[in-house]
């Protein structure tokens, strides 16, 4: 049992910013070794032996959670079930209400002080589909097309497919994915680049 209930606090905040941490950040398992400790230290203050390893494993599973939606579906839903999932085991693993908050109030902090190991750890690919990326346009001083595009803007071809309003077309014996600008282009029809962003490419009927 901890002397002081604000202890929790300090102990979940820490457990959970370095397990959350090893999933954004490849740190080859040091964060979660550090995680796992602290975790381990909170509920063994609190829980004899039986519910410690119920908790535990609670806790954990909603980590689990976390890991699935990162790998496989990326749209945040079984994330947030899981945060809420490890919220629920620390708060109900207190011996009283304070503590309760203080631990659940650390597992929050602790999820979102893990955000900032991404400004100085190397990412984990499994969460890109859910990264904002930030647009690196021209006027802030990137160029945002593709290279590999570029050159195509205001050039002339041939729709390959029918665009409804996506299609295929053909630009000098090349073929690319393409949007037409809202007119109905039919196969065979003659096209012209409009607009290309990134790896975008807008056509319109000529």
């Amino acid at each position: 049992m901890f002397t002081y209930d604000w202890i929790a606090l300090f102990i979940t905040f820490l457990g959970t910013m370095f397990l959350i941490g090893e999933l954004l950040v490849n740190m080859r398992g040091v964060f979660a070794i550090i995680g796992f400790g602290f975790i381990t230290v909170y509920f063994s203050g609190y829980l004899e032996t039986e519910m410690f390893i119920v908790m535990m494993l609670v806790y954990f599973l909603g980590i689990i959670l976390m890991i699935i939606d990162g790998k496989l579906l990326n749209d945040g839903t079984l994330a947030v079930i899981g945060a809420v999932t490890m919220i629920i085991a620390v708060g109900f693993s207190a011996p009283n209400w304070v503590a309760g908050l203080y631990s659940v109030i650390g597992v929050i902090l602790g999820g979102a002080a893990s955000l900032l190991f991404l400004k100085v750890f190397k990412h984990r690919k499994m969460w890109s589909k859910m990264a904002l990326n930030d647009q690196l346009s021209t006027e802030m001083g990137y160029n945002s097309m593709n290279e590999k595009y570029q050159y195509l803007l205001e050039q002339q071809g041939e729709a390959l497919t029918d665009m409804r309003p996506v299609g295929t077309i053909k630009i000098e014996d090349e073929e690319y994915s393409a949007v037409s600008n809202g007119q109905w282009i039919t196969s065979g029809d003659k096209i012209k680049v409009v607009k290309v962003d990134g790896t975008k490419i807008l056509v319109k009927k000529l």
